[in-house]
């Protein structure tokens, strides 16, 4: 998103317990964040795939043109604020031809820039937000080599009959959490980690006078990026004998189990209606 987030990030897989991180590319902070990147190919990244933007002082827009892509537009002709009413606004009238149009638009950026990302996950919308946006996703994770991060119970269930790896556990979002007292909840919910795959989605940022001009969410991310690079974070971990991975493992996976010519078919019903 800004500069703040992409020091905070790369310091948090580089020397704290962050294991992969996602790229949003249309944002204002992308240019620097895939140069950060190049200079580390060693850091395992997603394709944060963005339709939507709740930040008005560094607002971005589709890296389509946007009259290619209408239907992704609020009456404003910019993209919908991810509040409840913008998202069930854009997922009423989006089509699935402009959000592919949008997403490959993303995903060739990353490559154009020489970089290679693991997987593709979503920003705002768990899942997508509808099964067709999510059966699209596998379809372009299996064209480019890529996982998905999957999210919702329904779309796990489908992907484990597939054989794919997703969590066996809820997912944990740090902006679900108290910034009160966080870096003690935390230790304790790794303490209480329950067996099996595991995801936490951090949203780590220095915080810095930057992060707070514009940007509402600072606070829990300057505490996320406090906690995952602290030596309590590594000290739990250790004690509790926790194996941290990262996506290139579930890429090798998916990459072997997915290909374009064994997608028959939708991957999660169609009849499941909207996810939120």
């Amino acid at each position: 998103m800004y500069p703040a987030i992409n020091a905070a990030v790369i310091e948090s897989v580089e020397e704290g317990i962050a294991s992969s991180c996602s790229l949003m590319v249309p944002c204002p902070g992308a240019p620097e964040a895939m140069k950060l990147l190049s200079r580390r190919p060693q850091i395992p990244f997603g394709i944060h795939l963005t339709l939507v933007c709740e930040m008005p002082d560094i607002p971005w827009g589709p890296l389509i043109a946007k009259e290619r892509v209408p239907s992704l537009l609020d009456p404003a002709g910019e993209l919908f604020s991810p509040t409840p009413v913008g998202r069930a606004a854009l997922l009423a009238q989006a089509r699935l031809d402009e959000i592919e149009l949008e997403f490959r638009a993303q995903i060739d950026a990353v490559a154009d820039a020489g970089l290679t990302p693991t997987h593709l996950d979503f920003h705002c919308l768990a899942d997508g937000g509808r099964d067709d946006i999510l059966n699209l996703s596998v379809v372009l994770a299996a064209e480019y080599g890529l996982a998905v991060r999957v999210w919702l119970e329904p779309g796990r269930q489908a992907m484990r009959r597939r054989g794919l790896p997703v969590t066996d556990n809820d997912f944990v979002d740090s902006f679900s959490l108290d910034i009160e007292g966080k870096a003690a909840q935390y230790a304790q919910m790794l303490r209480d980690l329950p067996a099996g795959l595991n995801e936490w989605a951090v949203h780590p940022s220095l915080g810095d006078k930057e992060s707070q001009a514009v940007d509402g969410g600072w606070p829990v991310r300057r505490t996320d990026y406090e906690f995952l690079t602290s030596p309590q974070a590594r000290e739990v971990l250790q004690q509790e004998d926790i194996a941290v991975i990262d996506y290139r493992t579930i890429q090798r996976v998916w990459s072997q189990s997915v290909s374009p010519r064994r997608l028959t078919g939708p991957v999660v019903p169609a009849d499941d209606g909207p996810l939120s």
